[in-house]
């Protein structure tokens, strides 16, 4: 009984599916999405503030800080469509999950069906063997009588 293997991995899947725009948005999303990330921005955000507060006579960006501002946004207005196919790409994962949970569980059904018909075909074949098990003893005991008869 030869079956297919309804279980796939789901990575290997995935990874065959995936566009170059969707392993980069994989990647900056997992960075962007780090402890990392979020260190060394801070850290480069007081940089910033530090540099232009103590070197005002340079004038690169003073207070308010309009230059970071602007480049904030310009990082907020591209990271969150990137992080929204980023999550585009985990709801595809989801969905091949549950059609391959969905592929195990018929599977499984199948089986345990399989399983409970032999295991009532073998009771069926316990019963009937019992049966002849008892006519054997009878005409036994028959022939012993027969026996004592003669």
């Amino acid at each position: 009984m030869s079956r297919k293997s309804a279980i796939q991995n789901l990575n290997e899947l995935q990874a065959q599916k995936m566009t170059a725009g969707q392993k980069i948005a994989e990647r900056l999303t997992k960075f962007s999405g780090s402890w990392g990330f979020v260190i060394g921005f801070s850290l480069f955000i007081f940089g910033w503030i530090f540099f232009n507060v103590r070197f005002k006579f340079l004038k690169v960006d003073p207070y308010p800080f309009i230059l970071l501002n602007l480049l904030l946004s310009f990082i907020a207005a591209f990271q969150a469509p990137i992080i929204l196919m980023s999550e585009n790409l985990e709801a595809e994962r989801d969905r091949i999950r549950a059609e391959n949970d969905y592929l195990i569980n018929i599977t499984a059904e199948k089986l345990i069906e399989e399983v409970r018909d032999e295991v009532i075909n073998i009771k069926k074949e316990i019963i009937l063997l019992q049966n002849i098990s008892e006519e054997i003893k009878m005409l036994g005991e028959e022939i012993q009588s027969l026996k004592v008869r003669s």
